[in-house]
């Protein structure tokens, strides 16, 4: 229980850091542009450091730790509530950018800073975590720093299988996401930490379960077992193909591409029987003419 006190209360401090950084960004920096990068970098730094924990207690926790999957699943979907809850508009996700941006919720530069702003905090994560490592408080942080710097890669199974599970978990991943827009928070947030959870606790023995490229970047393209291509197919292709299929199936088009709707026709939400219209529009006709006759008298000899 040592090591799981240490690694609660490293999750802690980064946690309660990233909302200071969000604080002072609200009360330093414009509501603009400079704002929503404050944003982005804090909620990369904070889910990447997160993310880095849990999956070092996954790996070394069951046999080296004492406590079993359930304790670091019930973990991964409070950090994922707690994320949803603080992120403040932030994304920390390549992936939901590149969707707004398709929505026409975001211009091509703001989207371009904002990915910028994600790889700047999930490097500033990866390094953070390291250093946490380095300092081996624990027994399980004293084996992850040993074993941390000949890591091998996350992919274990076929290369078009890994790519097809990234892009699945990225599409179940959208296709909740875009359905919690427009709900409440008190339902949209657990709902995205229970998805999420549940992709990672299924497809991570394939593939991690990252389903984030900037996330699966600075935790696993350093690795080795795969070279640099194999990486960007499975991390970058399979989510992005993920996030836009899921667009299509729920919007029915890409708002940036093609306005048409490809899949869905457009219906009115009230329909109006033709007989009723037809029977209005002959019983108007006399009372215009009667109204009309008594308005122009005719004149009298």
């Amino acid at each position: 229980m040592a090591t799981l006190n240490v690694s609660i209360a490293f999750l802690f401090l980064v946690g309660g850091t990233c909302q200071a950084l969000r604080w002072l960004s609200k009360r330093l920096l414009s509501p603009g542009a400079r704002g929503c990068l404050a944003r982005e970098l804090a909620g990369s730094l904070q889910l990447c450091t997160s993310c880095l924990e849990l999956r070092m207690l996954m790996e070394i926790g069951p046999w080296g730790g004492g406590f079993g999957l359930d304790v670091v699943l019930t973990l991964l979907f409070l950090l994922f509530a707690v994320h949803g809850a603080s992120f403040d508009g932030g994304s920390a996700n390549p992936t939901v950018c590149v969707q707004e941006f398709l929505l026409l919720e975001s211009s091509l530069a703001a989207t371009a800073a904002k990915l910028l702003a994600q790889a700047v905090g999930t490097g500033l994560g990866w390094a953070v975590t390291k250093l946490f490592w380095s300092w081996e408080l624990s027994q399980l942080h004293f084996i992850q720093n040993l074993i941390s710097s000949e890591c091998s890669s996350s992919i274990r199974t076929a290369l078009p299988h890994a790519a097809f599970v990234e892009g699945t978990c990225s599409f179940l991943f959208h296709l909740v996401l875009l359905k919690a827009r427009h709900s409440h928070p008190i339902w949209g947030v657990p709902a995205l930490a229970a998805t999420a959870t549940f992709l990672t606790y299924t497809a991570g023995p394939f593939t991690g379960a990252f389903f984030n490229p900037a996330l699966a970047t600075a935790t696993t393209f350093h690795c080795s077992g795969n070279s640099f291509w194999d990486y960007v197919q499975v991390y970058w292709l399979g989510p992005l193909t993920g996030m836009f299929t899921a667009l299509l199936l729920y919007q029915g088009n890409i708002p940036r591409l093609f306005q048409k709707n490809l899949l869905y026709s457009q219906k009115s939400k009230y329909k109006v029987p033709k007989a009723k219209v037809t029977a209005h529009l002959e019983g108007d006709e006399p009372q215009q003419k009667r109204k009309g006759g008594k308005s122009k008298p005719e004149p009298r000899a």
